[in-house]
């Protein structure tokens, strides 16, 4: 039987467009390395499933903190600055799973300058108590509060636990002195609470500028990753106490240490940094403990790849992370001990912390083209 044109069309028409289905063609669904190229879901998941949860966790030990430390200022004794300062450490370790969220209303506020510069300025901090009226948000003042400042008035004021309480309990200085720890406390807890709630209103902001361009969200949020790695977590918490970096002179820093007064926790901190790090990079969600969209999918989704091994370059980043907290488990709790008995260590450190940053630094943003805007100023 002869078919007719018209009937022969419709049955070309037809078998054209099974063949364009069957073959991923004509309005089929993007693939899943299109979907991982979609910066606005990478956005959301990092306000949403990181940032939020991150900062909820960092405030309720905090409250903890603060609710302490109104208990020490209003029956000071050994009892309730042991629980202040368990509590302050428990806050400066969960602080250290947010530091590196300085965009948005962290960055607006400058909330690392007031949280977490050291080594702290005690002689300013002395300054300081003496008037109440000083203006906290002046540059010279961002090490005399914050965590640094906390760790010198409840660990470094004196040897012995009853000598500290008597720093505040002294007739005539007590007051000011107590005063001063008190409104440290306050004022930080100020900073993040406004940080906290300043993040409803600019999220919708924040997850549609999807571009690479420098004001993208995109962009910011890793200029402000990969300088927290660099500038505080390599050369802060290991190069300068080490002397590893050029601006050091190859002299180490025993003094410069993280929580210096406390002296057995300067580890744990560089830890749970280096580990905050490693889990953003990754994506993983705060409250589920799975991967989710990040830097690792999306390099993923973009092939990028070692141009000498062929190997995927998120695996790269990661076996790196890895060789770090290796060398990070091989250090002594208490890093000012560590840089004058053993320094070779810290040294070891440096030099692998120094290869993730070039990994992130250069490798990453190019592939992901994605301009760095700040410059490195420590000198290496």
């Amino acid at each position: 039987m002869t078919l007719s044109k018209e009937y022969r069309l419709r049955f070309l028409v037809v078998f054209a467009t099974i063949v364009m289905m069957s073959c991923g063609g004509g309005n089929s669904e993007p693939s899943p390395a299109d979907n991982g190229k979609d910066r606005q879901v990478i956005l959301a998941h990092w306000v949403d499933n990181i940032v939020l949860p991150s900062y909820d966790n960092f405030k309720v030990k905090f409250d903890v903190m603060k609710t302490k430390a109104d208990v020490f200022k209003q029956t000071p004794g050994v009892p309730a600055l042991v629980e202040f300062r368990t509590a302050w450490v428990e806050a400066y370790l969960e602080w250290q799973k947010v530091e590196l969220f300085e965009f948005g209303p962290a960055d607006q506020t400058t909330l690392r300058n007031f949280f977490n510069i050291y080594p702290t300025d005690v002689a300013g901090i002395g300054s300081n108590i003496n008037d109440p009226t000083v203006n906290l948000n002046l540059p010279a003042s961002y090490a005399r509060q914050g965590f640094p400042a906390l760790d010198y008035l409840i660990n470094g004021v004196a040897s012995t636990d009853d000598q500290i309480v008597m720093f505040y309990t002294n007739a005539t200085e007590g007051a000011k002195r107590i005063a001063y720890l008190s409104r440290i406390v306050d004022r930080m807890n100020t900073l993040i609470t406004n940080v906290i709630s300043g993040w409803p209103s600019y999220r919708e902001a924040f997850i549609t500028k999807t571009g690479l361009d420098i004001g993208s969200s995109f962009g910011l949020v890793t200029n402000a990753y990969v300088l927290y790695y660099e500038r505080y977590i390599r050369s802060g918490k290991i190069g300068i106490p080490s002397g590893a970096t050029i601006a050091t002179g190859g002299s180490v820093n025993p003094d410069k240490v993280e929580a210096y007064y406390k002296k057995d926790i300067s580890l744990s901190l560089a830890q749970a940094a280096h580990t905050a790090a490693r889990d953003f990079f990754n994506g993983k969600d705060v409250i589920t403990g799975v991967e989710g969209p990040s830097f690792k999918s999306y390099l993923d989704a973009l092939g990028s790849k070692d141009a000498t091994s062929g190997t995927a370059l998120s695996v790269i980043i990661n076996q790196q992370f890895t060789k770090i907290s290796d060398k990070l488990n091989g250090l002594g709790n208490n890093f000012s001990q560590q840089v004058q008995n053993e320094n070779q260590p810290m040294l070891d450190t440096y030099a692998e912390m120094q290869k993730l940053v070039r990994l992130l630094k250069v490798d990453m943003t190019s592939a992901m083209s994605i301009t760095i805007t700040y410059t490195d100023n420590d000198g290496d």
